[in-house]
């Protein structure tokens, strides 16, 4: 009588020990394949919300909310396009709540808003795909930074870089915008995979690329135990410009010498350059004119200063242009027509030529987006260090 009660004690135990992480998962509801990428450069979204009342597509490839519509097993659907070829953010939003896609593991980083991505191919590989060329490698690095605080860094070494302990490189200081991350440039830009493809074509020189987190304050508070700060609302207010300034201090005091002490660089000004978009277009603008020393290649994409602050800040600089024409080896300014800062870059542009300061501008189609920050970047890069 005791074996058998034994028995039965072990052989509960056994079927718990089973079932436990059986009853632990979650069920896992129908697969569900979004996005979907048709031959005719229509795209499929899909959504599996069995509880709602209403699911619309949200991207930057339309001009408004796309109704879905609802299917078996609560999966919405609904295919659009075709759409023009290139990488976009999207999402969903279920009954008025914005929400990532789930059955898509590409992402948009960025400090307020999570997107996800879709890449429409083209038939002929862009810029920015993935071909069959030498890659070089992406890395995750910490810094010492501002106020005892632990910086971070994404940081491109191009291909043969660790097969060629002898060589040095140039390097290009990439910034993103407001509220993106130290990824953006990585994640959505792509910047790997466009230097990738530049090099291989004989297009770009070989350079190291390093993307900084632009948004000092935020870490600051997030590392001390502070309230995350919310953004200036005036783009050269006194709030904006001493943000841009610790930023600037913190680029040249704190990364520059970790950069160069981990990494081989050509440690002068002649062989580093800094570029941004938007917010971190003004970083460059200004910590480029602050420390003419350091840069000889400088590129603002979607950004500018104003006729103010240039006169305010950096007189010197529209006094004397033939001498800062000598050390600007590039000035770089672009801007989409359709951009909410296209009116200010342009000003800016007009600022430079009435003071005879030596730039090169391109605008283009379309608004304050990552396509055309790709497109810069593709633009840019093949003029640096030449």
């Amino acid at each position: 009588m005791r074996r058998r009660s034994k028995n039965r004690i072990w052989l509960l135990w056994a079927i718990l020990c089973v079932a436990a992480p059986v009853l632990a998962q979650p069920p896992r509801g129908p697969l569900v394949v979004s996005p979907q990428i048709n031959a005719d450069k229509t795209v499929t979204f899909r959504y599996l919300a069995p509880q709602a009342n209403e699911v619309k597509l949200s991207g930057q490839f339309e001009k408004a909310p796309v109704a879905m519509t609802k299917g078996e097993q609560g999966i919405w659907s609904v295919t659009v396009g075709p759409i023009k070829l290139d990488i976009y953010p999207y999402s969903f939003q279920v009954d008025g709540v914005t929400v990532m896609d789930p059955a898509n593991v590409a992402f948009f980083p960025n400090e307020r808003f999570k997107a996800s991505l879709v890449d429409v191919p083209g038939d002929t590989p862009l810029v920015h795909a993935m071909k069959n060329v030498p890659h070089g490698s992406i890395n995750y690095e910490y810094y010492p930074s501002l106020e005892g605080t632990t910086g971070s860094l994404v940081v491109y070494t191009p291909a043969g870089y660790d097969q060629n302990p002898a060589t040095k490189y140039p390097v290009y200081y990439l910034i993103s915008g407001t509220t993106d991350t130290e990824e953006t440039f990585f994640k959505v830009g792509k910047t790997n995979l466009i230097l990738d493809n530049l090099i291989a074509e004989g297009k770009a020189k070989p350079m190291i690329i390093v993307m900084p987190y632009g948004n000092i304050a935020a870490r600051v508070a997030e590392q001390k135990g502070g309230t995350k700060p919310a953004d200036p609302t005036v783009r050269d207010g006194a709030d904006a410009v001493k943000r841009a300034n610790d930023f600037a201090t913190d680029l040249v005091s704190r990364v520059i010498p970790y950069v160069e002490k981990n990494y081989r660089t050509f440690a002068n000004r002649e062989n580093r350059a800094i570029g941004g978009f938007s917010r971190g277009g003004g970083q460059t603008l200004r910590t480029a004119f602050s420390n003419m020393d350091k840069f000889a290649w400088v590129c603002a994409y979607s950004s500018y200063l104003s006729p103010d602050e240039m006169e305010r800040s950096y007189k010197p600089l529209v006094t004397n242009p033939d001498n800062t024409n000598k050390q600007l080896k590039l000035l770089w300014v672009s801007v989409g027509s359709d951009d909410f800062l296209y009116k200010g870059t342009v000003e800016f542009i007009d600022y430079l030529k009435a003071r005879k300061v030596n730039y090169k501008s391109l605008i283009t189609d379309g608004g304050h987006t990552w396509m055309n920050v790709k497109h810069y970047v593709a633009e840019t890069t093949p003029l640096l260090f030449r």
